[in-house]
């Protein structure tokens, strides 16, 4: 274990969220608190049309801890979370969304699992001691067929590479730039940028629960292409870089 706890930095990106996003923030920073994590929370407002930047502000007032910032170029799940990683300031971060379809008791079981040392660690919906509740079937069979290629593929033990939900310490995010998703796809580039360039990762297993407010942003028929590319381009990274991109010493995890 670190002999100081780390700073932990939660990016939640929010596109027309106002139903969910008091609830979600209020139960993950109950959470943080009891257990007592240092933290902040960066929302990144994502061009809402509706009150979310109001909702975030009135839960802003009851808890220093929670601010939000805004996408101001254009809109897209994947430039709203590289504004709060550019925005955020702790130790470490969490991608968590603002659906509440992660929950708060996995954000700190990957905190306290990123202090034995790992440079990230990864949720993973689908491996013994995980809980997914209401998945939607046409969903889940395509999750389960690009995850199963994508492990085929690179050769890795994480079966759950599409997940938003995952955390790295500041120096891994800064040795993952450039970043090029705009969309969805940059759950995927995040953590295989990772494994490619030699940072260490624990993968442990977490929940999921469906939303039950609001629309979810996904949108499969248009992201396909978008993930065959990044799953791609970090492939031929892999294979014709040479290691130009590999952290010189990878950290062991505990």
């Amino acid at each position: 274990m670190t002999d100081a706890p780390l700073t932990l930095s939660i990016v939640m990106p929010a596109h027309n969220e106002e139903d969910s996003i008091r609830p979600v923030l209020r139960s993950l920073c109950d959470t943080l608190e009891g257990e007592a994590v240092p933290y902040e929370i960066v929302v990144v407002n994502d061009h809402s049309a509706d009150r979310t930047a109001d909702a975030v502000a009135e839960v802003a007032r009851e808890r220093a801890t929670v601010r939000c910032v805004d996408n101001e170029g254009p809109g897209g799940f994947g430039l709203a979370v590289r504004r709060g990683l550019e925005a955020f300031t702790g130790d470490c971060v969490a991608i968590v969304m603002a659906d509440g379809s992660d929950p708060p008791e996995d954000v700190v079981r990957c905190y306290r699992e990123i202090l034995k040392g790992y440079d990230c660690v990864f949720g993973s919906r689908f491996m013994r001691g995980s809980t997914v509740i209401d998945y939607p079937a046409f969903k889940l069979a395509i999750n389960r067929l690009a995850n199963l290629f994508i492990k085929l593929l690179f050769r890795i033990p994480l079966n759950d590479t599409t997940n938003a939900f995952k955390l790295y310490r500041r120096e891994t995010i800064d040795g993952l730039r450039p970043l090029l998703s705009h969309h969805f796809n940059l759950t995927v580039e995040l953590p295989l940028k990772a494994v490619v360039r030699g940072f260490s990762f624990s993968v442990i297993p977490i929940g999921w629960r469906n939303r039950t407010e609001g629309v979810s942003k996904l949108k499969l028929q248009e992201m396909g292409s978008r993930y065959l590319f990044i799953v791609l381009y970090v492939w031929l990274e892999k294979h014709l870089a040479k290691g130009d991109y590999r952290r010189p010493a990878a950290r062991t995890g505990a």
